[in-house]
């Protein structure tokens, strides 16, 4: 009995400690960035401690400066991800099922895929300007690829053995797309969906920072925190928009599962 006790009480120790770890880690290095910079002398303008951190970011939270920026640059991403989604997953999917479809769009996208987006802004810059449009189409155009991409590979690579089954049960061939081909499929959509908006994050940061004629947008404050030298709103900027990712993320996960609750057993 008293083994058993103990193994238990052991085990639930490990458990505890896996589920710990991570934030005992993350605690552990804040505390010790925090004596770095307290006792070595470390100018804030070049590493703030992070005590000044969470005082800036407070600030900016209360003055409503983060709240604002942060959400027009979600809804650049999120508009520009819509169309990405909708066009990637419908391109996607008349390439996995057309063979004569795939012929015609695989060049391109073997062409434009390895592309850096990022240096796609000068030329939409010039055609589009610097105010919405251009920083929805260079989010739209990010998300894209991945999405069209896996979609596509998703669909070649439906298990044949579900296809002729369905036939041979009398389904006809727009059955076998629907009710067959795709639900199959989601598993490498939602991963491209969720590849899809990581990136688009990226690009309409680095938009809103590029070529931002607008004063607005998490891109924006970023650089103007930069060049007025105040690194601990940059600072701030940075662990907000990295909570925003994680958020996003997570949200996008969830709403996967939703979606197809088979996928996240088959990842």
């Amino acid at each position: 009995m008293a083994t058993g006790a103990k193994t238990q009480a052991a085990r639930r120790a490990r458990s505890l400690t896996y589920l710990l770890a991570p934030y005992l880690v993350i605690a552990a290095v804040i505390v010790a960035w925090e004596f770095a910079v307290r006792f070595n002398g470390i100018q804030p303008i070049f590493l703030p401690a992070p005590s000044s951190i969470l005082k800036y970011l407070w600030i900016m939270i209360a003055d409503g400066s983060l709240p604002y920026n942060l959400s027009v640059t979600f809804m650049r991403i999120i508009a520009g991800f819509v169309v990405a989604g909708v066009t990637g997953i419908a391109v996607g999917i008349l390439m996995g099922m057309s063979p004569l479809v795939a012929r015609i769009v695989d060049p391109w996208i073997a062409a434009l895929y390895p592309l850096p987006k990022i240096s796609l802004i000068p030329l939409l810059i010039i055609w589009l300007g610097t105010g919405e449009t251009y920083k929805i189409v260079i989010s739209a155009v990010t998300a894209f690829f991945p999405v069209v991409i896996s979609t596509f590979s998703a669909i070649r690579q439906v298990d044949r053995g579900l296809i002729n089954a369905a036939k041979d049960l009398g389904a006809n061939a727009r059955q076998i797309q629907v009710k067959v081909v795709i639900p199959a499929a989601l598993p490498g959509i939602t991963s491209g969906l969720q590849l899809g908006m990581g990136v688009t994050i990226i690009m309409v940061v680095a938009a809103e920072m590029i070529g931002g004629s607008s004063d607005s947008g998490m891109g924006f404050l970023l650089i103007h925190a930069g060049q007025v030298m105040e690194t601990e709103k940059v600072f701030a900027g940075l662990i907000a928009l990295a909570l925003f990712g994680a958020v996003i993320t997570n949200v996008q996960k969830w709403i996967d599962r939703l979606v197809a609750p088979w996928a996240e057993r088959e990842h």
